[in-house]
């Protein structure tokens, strides 16, 4: 019996090893099986000022970017996504808070144009201060995460707290490589770099590429551990800096364009009677060269991180997510894009001015090559993030958001609560202070220089060129009400008038 035993025991040793083997083969395998029930590892992609038809897979036919069209393949892309505001410093807040900007008292960028610009007697009102950093008793994304063994890692721009005790390595980020006060890189977009948080490569450099080295460094470092990576690229915002050869590329594409040169611009000389000096003007076709090269050169570097997660066998659990913090440069400071079929653009709470491309990539769970028609807005990510983490929500932090897991899973019912916006300020692209509420396809804007409105139907005029506020009387006064409302919940300031206005 003894024998017998033996004989299968060992049978069924060999039947077992040979089972393991076959399974170590199969598709998967290896690093990635070993990952398959760990935490997920995530990348934020933010970049500034891109437009919503900023990429070929949103309808620009100017602009090139195969990898975030494979991107867009490989994940959810969604139609209606905004940002929390039409300016760079309040999105940002939200996106690491999950609160609207009204709800943190920042509204617009930091400084802002108060700081830098002395009211007009062209200005009927005057805009309140508001806070100018996101305060440390915020409970950050990256804090979350980092509380549950992430390892956080941010890279580019910051521009959320002009004192450095308010900078990224204080809000939650174990690394920064580039994050501080400036919105811009003061030193333009070659080495040598003017940034106390990022020391200068060779000269020559281009920032794009040497942001995306550092985040693809990151990923070698932190391969063995849970990781949030947020990659904030400075790019397209001015200064408009490319590599020469991949402008003459763009030069020699748009020579090749049709549009008539008085047809490419729509002259709006009247905000210059509100706001003063500047080259107050709509773009209407996409032909800007440098422009488009800084767009190809930030497409390739996405490209290049998302390989490297390939070939280091992380991305079957890593969440890619990819967005802008407002709307394309259109109406001013050379009006370098055009957002078309929307209308106007950053600084305004037209649709140009906060509708964003947005590209989720979560593996195994959402449809690649799916596109999702419904609002969502920068608020969601922080809930969103969390659930994917399966980490438990934190009350009263994330206030505003509502989590996409649902809408990731295939969920054709999800529905949500209106979109709101807060803009008390004159933007230096010539829009004037506003609200918005979106609720369903019904879009209504306050003006609050006289506190006129206008109602929009989204799904059947994207462009906002039919208001319909004189037809709808009855929506129009209940959207009023829930904007009324919803700025008193979340005690927004609003601007008052200016004692020095002359119409």
């Amino acid at each position: 019996m003894t024998k017998t035993f033996g004989k299968r025991v060992s049978k069924g040793i060999y039947i077992g090893l040979l089972f393991w083997f076959l399974i170590a083969q199969m598709p998967g395998a290896g690093a990635q099986g070993k990952s398959a029930n760990a935490k997920p590892n995530f990348i934020f992609i933010l970049v500034d000022d891109l437009g919503w038809s900023d990429l070929a897979c949103y309808g620009s036919d100017f602009y090139e970017t195969p990898n975030l069209d494979n991107l867009a393949a490989e994940g959810v892309r969604f139609s209606n996504a905004y940002a929390s505001s039409p300016v760079c410093s309040p999105s940002r807040a939200s996106i690491l808070t999950g609160k609207y900007p009204a709800r943190l008292d920042l509204t617009d960028w930091i400084p802002g144009r108060q700081a830098t610009h002395r009211p007009g007697k062209g200005q009927k009102l005057l805009c309140q201060d508001f806070a100018e950093e996101m305060k440390l008793e915020e409970y950050s994304i990256a804090e979350a995460l980092k509380d549950h063994d992430y390892h956080t890692f941010f890279a580019g721009k910051w521009h959320i707290g002009e004192d450095s005790i308010y900078w990224p390595e204080h809000q939650g980020f174990d690394i920064n490589k580039g994050g501080w006060k400036a919105g811009s890189p003061k030193g333009g977009y070659f080495s040598p770099y003017v940034n106390p948080r990022l020391k200068s490569g060779p000269d020559g450099e281009y920032l794009t590429d040497r942001l995306t080295n550092e985040a693809i460094h990151f990923l070698n470092e932190s391969k063995e551990q849970p990781f949030f990576l947020y990659l904030s690229y400075y790019t397209v915002h001015n200064p408009l800096n490319a590599k020469p050869e991949t402008i003459e590329k763009y030069r020699k594409k748009a020579s090749k364009l049709k549009a008539p040169q008085k047809e490419k611009f729509v002259d709006r000389s009247e905000w210059k009677q509100v706001l003063g000096k500047g080259n107050f003007r709509e773009r209407m076709v996409q032909d800007h060269a440098v422009y488009a090269a800084m767009i190809e050169h930030m497409d390739e570097n996405v490209g290049r991180l998302l390989q490297e997660v390939k070939d280091l066998k992380l991305d079957d659990n890593t969440i890619v997510i990819f967005t802008s913090d407002n709307g394309g440069l259109s109406t001013s400071e050379g009006s370098p894009t055009s957002n078309l079929p929307l209308r106007a653009g950053k600084g305004w709470l037209y649709e140009g001015g906060i509708r964003e491309p947005l590209i989720i990539k979560w593996p195994g769970v959402a449809k690649g090559g799916s596109v999702n028609h419904s609002p969502v807005i920068a608020t969601d990510f922080y809930p969103s993030i969390l659930e994917m983490a399966g980490i438990e929500a934190i009350p009263q932090q994330h206030t505003d958001g509502v989590s996409l897991v649902s809408i990731l899973k295939g969920d054709e019912k999800f529905s949500r609560d209106e979109l709101y916006w807060h803009y008390p300020h004159y933007s230096n692209q010539g829009g004037r202070p506003a609200g918005a509420v979106r609720k369903g396809k019904y879009k209504l804007i306050e003006f609050y220089e006289d506190m006129q409105v206008e109602l929009y139907d989204l799904d059947n005029d994207i462009g906002e060129q039919s208001d319909l506020s004189g037809k709808k009387p009855q929506l129009v006064k209940d959207l009023r009400k829930k904007l009324k409302d919803w700025r008193k919940s979340v005690k927004a300031k609003m601007p008052h008038q200016n004692p020095h206005y002359q119409p």
